[in-house]
């Protein structure tokens, strides 16, 4: 049995008081202080882990100066203050054992969008992505771009003066900032613009810590001018964060932006931003450049920028190898094809922008010249991006290099600890250069990526950190990286920020670092606010690159035999693609309708990881104790996990704290199909709940739904009671009493029996092989689920009739239970035991060579993800899903078919395909095209149903969210002439639930379309 847990940490405890005096004081945002919040507030995109004291989430500005005002009382002197924007930063600036405050949960309003004046006005949590949908209908965007914009925040972006692809024309987050609001350590708010001087000379005036900090630089500008010039070096990634070089700007006004931007968090806390915006390119296209060799790549790339180009992009093979086998892969892959003589070892992306169609051609007609010119021999050939969805597609590939450098096999992984440095671009090839030799020599693998165009290489070294002698490579790297650096006149830090790497501040500012302490003790003279980073004051000293704590130790202490087997949860390399805002993304539904980061594959993960940390501590294996359960019966643990569950002492169990974060999973497996790094939260989910309720009961509800597929036969003997007790105001509330609830009524009609009247039978191996060799090819084995076989058969019956259409013969597969519900409610044992007799009967049927044909798209993957993981043997047929196996008779769809014209055809695809059958989109599409007809694929996140999900009461209100989010406005205002499709039974069941609305399965449209070839 799985021990009681109790979670340790390393700090010190909150004095005491000091939350309950942030209530008294109306504090009105959320407090949290639990063990899982700050596990998952422990980690970042870096490879550091250091854990809070506490998480507040402001709602208000007042909120903040609250918060600043009481711990300036004396006895909270000790505590300190950190802002944290996405959670995505590479050096651990937003990490702290103090207090972390967060304003991407609530203060995330666009508070005013000014067209006229090209200006808008957000609060610190508003999305970079988010501001850019906003700003699309007035022809505006805010210009920084960057890999992570669609969960960068706004606050989090001028915190590390953030910049990426593009910045050679757009420049950084810091020439796009016209004002500041801005609440200091001392709870002053100050509107942070730039002055003349008049108004500077009032501000210096004041007696107050604004008229000091006003006072300090001021001095430090008159005083050391000559020598700030010498030091900040001219680069396009200027030395951002205490910016004295830009403070005095060329058209005389005073900007303490320019000190605030990049500051870290460590000077003061940023509430709302007012921010300059840019006409929206007109025209654009990318020229994609292959190469057999990264080096010819960037030397070329000296020669692209030459010309009027708006970026240039570099990727090396290790990132392009792990594109291919992303989900954005079959989106771009006719723009890097492999010509079968040389590899693509890199690739130059080029962006050109014009303001018409006229400039955008010419402009491509002089790259093309070159590129068959002397000056573009090396290369092994390009292609031209128009369309902006490809467009998007290619910089989508772009923006997951990072996040796709995680996902490789084995504990051996790249990690960032040098990864944004910035030289002279003239200096980049020969600087990259030495920089593989330094790797090479130490014998480390690597990805490379970068801006060539501005001189930044991100790189980042294959280690296994829970490895004693790769941790201390973490220091023998970096200090031979920032000597390089400084050898080709470039920065440690040109894009990701300071934060651990602070140490090194001193040796690049050399004799201007004192006057960086100067501004950080008028700001903050108690070292409150971030402390250890950029710059301190009061006797405390810069973080060091080995002294902060090390992810890599807790998975020392996990071991990589359970890292490996947790399906990857143990290398979440907090890249943060799960926190992505948009609606219309199906990744992890349950962060977006809660913004609770323990709610996302990356606090799951972590979590996890915690508990597993916790068991190693304990000397348990996991591995060892589901083996064990394997071999036990539930029923004789009863007793000893009744009395666990009301035990007092188990109360703050930390399991409680990751069973929490489970049960809000809707297992809809966008994590592992849209991930960068695959961590696949279902599969682990299982596992951990198989342990869980060794100790702990199961729900009533849990028994009922994992052995559903089971039921339902027998539950539809007496389907006029169940229908009628599900309908009941009795039923509905003794199902809620079992937690459960939007319960379907079952079919009035039979599949099996009309399949019979029909003349279709149920296949089998000896039938299957009597056939003659053209009786098989004209046969499909549909794969029915218990859902759609019970609920909602008329999609099935489409599929038979249309397959008799098509000439083919149709069968239907034996009714076995596919066991998805069981594996997603942690009964593993049971699921394997099912698995196992399920994939024998589609086994034999496969070796007939008669294709197999799933009609309920998350069922049938099923098949091919966990179907693969049991310990017993794996099904090797494959099931094909309905579009590709329409896909495989396209001649056969193209004859003649009813005439609709008129209507429009929309479709909605299940969030499990959309994410983990990358092809389905093209395929659907394709279907239909051969029809005649021109299908939309509506842009969809999840319908919030996912199987049981929406089923169970205890998530019947967020699963509603959900729907909320994305689908009900596409459901209510669907057009009469439109049809309406969607290819998951638990989308229907819950737009059917919801607006009382029945959607077709796209195969009963086409079923309906098509006109009888035998008549």
């Amino acid at each position: 049995m799985i021990p009681y847990l109790q979670p340790h940490f390393s700090e010190p405890e909150v004095p005491a008081g000091f939350f309950e005096q942030l209530v008294e004081a109306g504090f009105s945002g959320d407090i949290e202080t639990g063990a899982g919040s700050r596990a998952v507030f422990a980690t970042d995109n870096s490879i550091y882990q250091v854990e809070p004291a506490g998480i507040l989430f402001p709602k208000t500005v007042v909120d903040i100066q609250i918060v600043t005002r009481i711990m300036a009382q004396d006895e909270f002197r000790q505590l300190t203050i950190t802002a944290r924007g996405g959670g995505t930063g590479t050096n651990g600036q937003a990490l702290t054992r103090g207090i972390v405050v967060d304003c991407s949960r609530h203060m995330n309003k666009i508070l005013k969008i000014d067209p006229v004046r090209k200006v808008a006005r957000v609060e610190a949590g508003v999305v970079k992505d988010q501001l850019n949908r906003a700003l699309k209908p007035y022809g505006l965007f805010f210009a920084p771009e960057l890999s992570t914009s669609n969960r960068a925040t706004v606050g989090g972006m001028v915190s590390t003066d953030a910049c990426g692809q593009g910045s050679c024309l757009y420049g950084k987050t810091s020439n796009h900032v016209l004002g500041l609001r801005i609440i200091l350590a001392d709870g002053t708010e100050w509107w942070s613009r730039p002055l003349d001087e008049a108004a500077l000379k009032t501000v210096l005036k004041r007696e107050d810590r604004l008229g000091n900090i006003y006072r300090t630089l001021t001095a430090i500008i008159r005083d050391k001018q000559e020598r700030i010039e010498e030091v900040f070096p001219r680069l396009n990634r200027y030395m951002t964060g205490y910016d004295l070089a830009h403070v005095k700007r060329p058209d005389g006004l005073f900007d303490l932006n320019s000190i605030l931007c990049g500051s870290e968090g460590t000077l003061a806390v940023i509430t709302e931003a007012e921010l300059n915006l840019l006409p929206l390119p007109k025209y654009a296209a990318l020229i994609n450049i292959r190469y057999g060799d990264f080096n010819a790549a960037l030397e070329h790339a000296r020669t692209l920028v030459t010309f009027d180009i708006a970026s240039v992009e570099t990727v090396d093979e290790k990132v392009l190898g792990l594109a291919k086998g992303d989900i954005v892969w079959p989106a771009i892959s006719q723009f890097f094809p492999e010509d079968g003589l040389t590899a693509s070892n890199g690739i130059n992306i080029a962006e050109i922008l014009a303001d018409d169609k006229e400039e955008l051609d010419r402009k491509l007609a002089e790259i093309v010249e070159m590129l068959g010119s002397g000056q573009g021999r090396e290369h092994n050939g390009y292609t031209i991006a128009k369309a902006a969805g490809d467009i998007e597609a290619i910089w989508t590939m772009r923006k997951r290099a990072v996040g796709l450098l995680g996902n490789v096999d084995g504990s051996v992984r790249p990690v960032p600890f040098v990864e944004d440095t910035a030289v002279p671009p003239e200096n980049l090839a020969a600087y990259i250069r030495e920089f593989r030799n330094l790797l090479d020599r130490a014998g480390l693998s690597y990805g490379m990526f970068g801006h060539v165009d501005a001189g930044v290489l991100h790189v980042r070294p294959a280690l296994d950190l829970a490895r004693q002698d790769h941790s201390l490579l973490v220091r023998e790297i970096t200090d031979a990286v920032v000597a390089l650096t400084k050898k080709y006149g470039g920065v440690l830090w040109g894009e990701h920020g300071k934060g651990v790497r602070s140490e090194y501040t001193p040796e690049f500012f050399g004799d201007l670092y004192p006057c960086l302490v100067d501004v950080k003790r008028s700001f903050d003279p108690h070292n409150r606010l971030n402390p250890g980073k950029i710059a301190s004051v009061s006797g405390g000293g810069l973080l060091k690159i080995d002294e902060v704590p090390l992810r890599g130790a807790v998975d020392r202490i996990i071991g990589d035999g359970t890292r490996a087997a947790y399906d990857n949860a143990a290398y979440c390399n907090g890249n943060g693609a799960c926190f992505d805002f948009d609606e219309s993304s199906p990744m992890c539904p349950s962060y977006k309708a809660t913004r609770d980061r323990r709610f996302s594959p990356k606090g799951r993960a972590t979590l996890v990881k915690e508990w597993l940390r916790l068991l190693a501590d304990k000397g348990i294996d996991t591995r060892l104790e589901a083996s064990w359960l394997n071999a036990k019966s539930s029923i004789l643990s009863l007793p000893a996990r009744f009395l666990s569950s009301f035990h007092p002492a188990n109360r703050n169990d930390f399991s409680h704290e990751v069973k929490n974060a489970m049960d809000t999973c809707l297992a809809c497996k966008a994590c592992a199909g849209q991930c960068p790094v695959k961590v696949n939260v279902p599969a682990f989910r299982a596992k951990f709940l198989e342990l869980y309720h060794t100790r702990y009961l199961r729900p009533l509800k849990d028994p009922i739904v994992a052995r559903i597929e089971t039921l339902l036969p027998w539950l539809s003997r007496i389907r006029p009671a169940y229908n009628l007790f599900c309908s009941s105001a009795l039923g509905k509330t003794t199902m809620r009493l079992f937690g459960l609830t939007a319960l379907p009524t079952l079919a009035s009609r039979s599949l099996r029996q009309e399949a019979a009247r029909m003349g279709i039978r149920t296949a089998t191996k000896p039938l299957l092989e009597n056939l003659s060799a053209a009786e098989k090819e004209q046969a499909v084995v549909f794969v029915v689920d218990a859902f759609t076989e019970f609920f909602d058969p008329e999609v099935a019956l489409a599929a038979l009739r249309l397959a008799r259409k098509m000439g083919l013969s149709p069968w239907l597969a034996a009714s076995m239970p596919n066991g998805k519900a069981l594996h997603v409610h942690g009964y593993l044992k049971n699921f394997q035991k099912t698995a196992d007799k399920t994939a024998r009967y589609l086994q034999e049927i496969a070796t007939t060579g008669v294709p197999l044909v799933g009609l309920d798209p998350s069922m049938t993957l099923t098949f091919r993800s966990e179907y693969q993981s049991i310990a017993g043997k794996p099904l090797q047929a494959k099931v094909l899903l309905a579009q590709e196996w329409l896909s495989l008779h396209s001649s056969q769809l193209s004859g003649k078919w009813a005439d609709d014209s008129e209507k429009t055809y929309h479709l909605m695809l299940h969030c499990t395909e959309k994410t983990n059958a990358p092809t389905a989109p093209a395929e659907w599409k394709a279907v239909f095209n051969s029809l005649g007809i021109d299908l939309h694929l509506l842009n969809i996140g999840c319908c919030g149903m996912a199987g049981t999900f929406g089923h169970e009461a205890r998530n019947r209100k967020l699963s509603e969210k959900i729907y909320a989010m994305n689908w009900q406005d596409h459901v209510k205002t669907r057009e009469d002439a439109s049809i309406m499709m969607a290819t998951g039974y638990s989308c229907r069941s819950q737009v059917h639930t919801i607006e009382a609305v029945k959607l077709p399965h796209p195969l009963q449209v086409i079923d309906a379309l098509a006109i009888n070839r035998q008549k």
